[in-house]
């Protein structure tokens, strides 16, 4: 906007504008926190998700492990 526009405006719209711009200020700075701190929440996750073990999958490797060792104490004798 030039010099000679800012002056013939009135009172009321230049403190309108000024609020407006702070106002855009504000939001914008708002705006980049959250950009920041949703891309450091990105990175903590990380890429790969979770997978479920069903209990009966928990229970059939917790068998064959206990197995497994009962072989190497049951070689060691």
């Amino acid at each position: 906007m030039r010099m000679n526009e800012l002056l013939n405006l009135s009172v009321a719209k230049l403190k309108r504008m000024a609020a407006l711009k702070s106002k855009i200020e504000r939001l914008q700075s708002q705006l980049e926190a959250l950009a920041t701190s949703s891309s450091r929440t990105q990175v903590k996750k990380g890429g790969r998700k979770r997978r479920k073990m069903s209990a009966a999958a928990r229970r059939k490797i917790s068998l064959a492990a206990k197995a497994r060792w009962a072989k190497v104490r049951a070689a060691k004798k």
